[in-house]
């Protein structure tokens, strides 16, 4: 029984898995402070207000309070932009670069009689016997 539970431990997707968490967490913090820090703060230079949470609206008597709803809200979209700029499009250009530079050699080709995938190498083909040309 210890065994099984050691090897699920040890298998590569739960210990992947555990680290994506923790990393998760710390970059979080990162972008947290980023925008408690940084953004909010610039927020409240060029309107004034940095913080909502004093902002109500009254109807008849019944006192609703949206500052507390509207900082979560410019929280999630500052943290989303900020994702998204720093995080989304850089790893998008990187992974664009990788693929555009990668060009794997062809490992098959077709034969010209019968027109089956053989391999590179083959000198004539599995399918139909004919001989087939390197190139």
């Amino acid at each position: 029984m210890l065994k099984g539970f050691r090897d699920f431990i040890v298998r590569g997707n739960v210990v992947d898995l555990a680290v994506a968490v923790v990393i998760g967490a710390a970059f979080g913090d990162v972008v947290k402070a980023l925008t408690a820090g940084v953004l909010t703060p610039l927020i409240g230079v060029i309107g004034g207000l940095p913080d909502f949470s004093n902002v109500t609206w009254n109807i008849k008597g019944s006192e609703f309070l949206i500052g507390g709803f509207l900082n979560a809200f410019i929280s999630f979209l500052l943290i989303a932009a900020v994702i998204y700029f720093f995080v989304v499009v850089p790893m998008n250009k990187f992974l664009t670069q990788i693929k555009s530079g990668e060009r794997k050699e062809p490992m098959t080709k077709i034969c010209p009689e019968c027109l089956s995938i053989i391999p590179l190498k083959a000198k004539r083909c599995k399918f139909c016997t004919s001989q087939v040309k390197n190139k």
